[in-house]
């Protein structure tokens, strides 16, 4: 099949539907009428010789070869997009529009105050959808372009994906201020005889002070393991218990609670930050210049 036979905008009707699930929906959202999306699916259908969705209740499924083909289409439109727009001026207190943005609860508390703070000034009409994402998904969903920028902790990467570290933190220890043991500091002997709170998404398995300790042939207590750092920090203000976490974010957690910061009392490597973008927006003034405002702040 040659491309000079297939009508290019059939592959936007497949993005959209695919997006929205619905023929209904993707008709609202490209200002068409249902029968010309239906006409255009049908199309599209005929071209690949399948039939690319299948209804289900109200929603429309996209079968195997409509999944293998997603990823390449969005990544061929955005690219289009991109070079298309690339020239064009871009102007922060002007334009109009969404990024969504990769980054853990942990970034969210850190990262999106001042971020924001800054838009509201510098790009009042810029709007960030901040969304949770699987490490494993994060290089798909970039050349898919569902996600535009990502912040996270190192990790190996394609050619395709560009990557800059932002900044780095380290592991503090959280310790109620009356704590009946702990007074002026912290040595690793009295850490390693206190319960402690591991905060993870996982259901089982250490946490990164625990890779640490056992490197070490140490192990501690967890009395309690819990999903977030704020809920774990509350714990602490009320308890005797040790709780390990990122100091930035530490700072943040823990204002208004009784708890004091010490450092951990190993020798660990410091936490790096990178920023993560697609090869394709490496150009695209906008994502472009989000990068550098959420550089500067890091730094």
């Amino acid at each position: 099949m040659h491309i000079s036979r297939i009508d290019l905008n059939l592959f936007v009707v497949f993005d959209t539907i695919y997006t929205e699930g619905t023929l209904t929906r993707a008709a609202h959202k490209l200002s068409l009428s249902q029968p010309a999306i239906s006409h255009a699916l049908a199309r599209l259908r005929e071209l690949l010789n399948d039939p690319l969705f299948t209804r289900q209740g109200m929603g429309m499924v996209p079968t195997p070869l409509a999944r293998n083909l997603i990823g390449p289409v969005r990544q061929a439109l955005q690219t289009l997009e991109i070079s298309l727009h690339e020239q064009a001026s871009f102007d922060p207190l002007s334009t109009q529009r969404t990024f969504i943005l990769g980054l853990r609860d942990v970034l969210e508390a850190t990262a999106l105050p001042p971020l924001l703070a800054h838009l509201q000034q510098n790009a009042p009409h810029i709007d960030i959808a901040s969304v949770r994402v699987d490490r494993n998904e994060i290089e798909a969903e970039l050349a898919a372009g569902t996600l535009d920028l990502v912040v996270d902790i190192p990790m190996p990467m394609s050619h395709d994906i560009r990557q800059k570290r932002l900044s780095r933190d380290r592991l503090v220890v959280v310790v109620n201020a009356d704590h009946p043991i702990i007074r002026d500091a912290l040595d690793l002997d009295t850490y390693l005889e206190q319960p402690h709170v591991l905060v993870s998404s996982r259901r089982k398995g250490p946490g990164l002070e625990d890779f640490e300790l056992n490197r070490q042939g140490l192990r501690r207590r967890i009395a309690l393991r819990c999903q977030h750092y704020f809920a774990a920090s509350r714990v602490v203000s009320q308890t005797d218990y040790l709780l390990t976490m990122p100091e930035q974010y530490a700072r943040v957690a823990n204002q208004q609670f009784n708890n004091r910061l010490f450092e951990f009392p190993l020798n660990v490597p410091r936490l790096d930050v990178h920023l993560y973008w697609h090869a394709n927006v490496e150009s695209d003034p906008a994502n472009r210049w989000l990068r550098e405002q959420i550089s500067t702040l890091f730094a």
